[in-house]
């Protein structure tokens, strides 16, 4: 049975606002973070030729742009080993955790409007790192609701590209270093404590093995240690 390979590969570095927790910033990648997707890609090329593995043209992007702008550049430095032209199609269930209206105020601003509304309690200290914390704010997630979205997202795309598959295949998905990390966890990859341990480098992929009766297996990248006592920014 051939096996099947999910790539997750958070995107490059982008332009942030100062003191804004909110992942879902509509700005495109840097100078450095276009460097960096090529060369992931470059890299990535090399992995693909040396292992045999058959490229899948269905890339997964978060909708936000500097995902998409990372998985156009991977196209294009990996364009002559995919399967058939690739196309990447952008989901929302990729995204990064969603502070909902509150998304890209600043820390003192979110701050405030929870410390003023008097259906609220302040807001913990760990608040914004915290796994388990969403919110009081309509359409907000904790770091685990998205982990589990994209999780599903993952699981849903590599059920269906098992049964359409006849070689060893490698899948794209680019995405955002939290949400991917809660994601993994969810998936069984990483355990509760690891997911603040770790993080994940720009562009650069981690490769977990899809196999659906023993479940998902990490088999290649590596992941970032952490620094201690730093916070989740994406």
């Amino acid at each position: 049975m051939p096996k099947l390979i999910a790539a997750l590969i958070r995107h490059g570095d982008y332009r942030q606002l100062p003191e804004t927790p909110s992942a879902h910033q509509p700005f495109p990648l840097t100078s450095e973070g276009e460097a960096q997707a090529r060369q992931a890609g470059a890299a990535l090329r090399e992995t693909v030729q040396a292992s045999g593995w058959t490229l899948s043209p269905s890339v997964d992007s978060s909708q936000l742009l500097r995902a998409w702008q990372t998985a156009q550049i991977l196209n294009h430095e990996l364009a002559a080993q995919f399967a058939a032209p690739p196309e990447v199609t952008g989901f929302d269930d990729l995204a990064e955790r969603g502070l909902g209206s509150a998304a890209n105020l600043t820390i003192t601003a979110i701050e405030a409007i929870i410390r003023e509304d008097p259906r609220f309690t302040a807001l913990p200290p760990d608040w914004k790192s915290n796994s388990h914390f969403r919110l009081p704010l309509q359409g907000a997630e904790s770091l685990l609701e998205a982990g589990e979205r994209v999780a599903a997202h993952i699981n849903a795309r590599m059920e269906s590209l098992a049964g359409q598959v006849s070689s060893d295949t490698l899948k794209l998905f680019v995405g955002h270093g939290a949400a991917f990390r809660h994601a993994a966890h969810h998936m069984g990859v990483l355990t509760f404590e690891q997911i603040a341990q770790l993080s994940m480098y720009h562009a650069q992929p981690v490769f977990l093995e899809y196999r659906t009766e023993q479940g998902w297996q990490h088999i290649g990248g590596e992941w970032k240690v952490r620094a201690r006592h730093s916070e989740y920014t994406d």
